[in-house]
Formats: structure tokens, C-alpha cells, sequence
């Protein structure tokens, strides 16, 4: 995902947060993961912790992780996803 994607999957969201707060928060948690993934990896590599490594590449990888969990529902009809229209 690119910084634009997350920014109008995050625009969406708060524009329809009356009628979807439960997904903003959701979305909000794995953008704090996001981003502590990015955060931490230079403290990591400083401190040199390798174990803890795998734990920045999930937080990177997360936000597409989420989505295509997401889409997945969406098309099995398990679950509505309106701001798949965002991506």
C-alpha cells in the first residue's frame, strides 16, 4: 500500500465515523503498528536485537495484510467493507 492509499482508506473513514467507529479504531491500530514497525527498526538494528526483527517486518506488512483480509471477507459476504471503494 502506498502513503496515498492509507491516507484516503484513513479520509474515508473519518468522514463515515458515525457509521463505523469500531473500523477507524481498527484502522487506527494497525496504523500505530505500521508505523512502530518503521520506528523500531533502527532501534533494533542499533541495539542489535535480531530476534525482534520479524516483529518491524509484520508491523510493515500489515496495513496490506489487514486489506486483503478484509477483501476477503467482503467478497465471501462474511462482511461489508465500504472502504475497499477508498483503495
Amino acid at each position: 500500500m502506498t502513503l496515498l492509499q492509507l491516507a484516503q482508506v484513513k479520509r474515508w473513514l473519518l468522514l463515515h465515523q458515525g457509521r463505523h467507529p469500531v473500523e477507524l479504531y481498527a484502522w487506527d491500530l494497525v496504523l500505530t503498528a505500521w508505523l512502530l514497525g518503521w520506528m523500531a527498526l533502527p532501534v533494533f538494528l542499533l541495539l542489535d536485537d535480531w530476534p525482534l526483527l520479524p516483529l518491524c517486518l509484520m508491523g510493515f506488512m500489515l496495513p496490506n495484510l489487514y486489506a486483503s483480509w478484509r477483501r476477503g471477507l467482503h467478497r465471501r459476504g462474511r462482511l461489508r467493507c465500504d472502504w475497499l471503494t477508498a483503495l
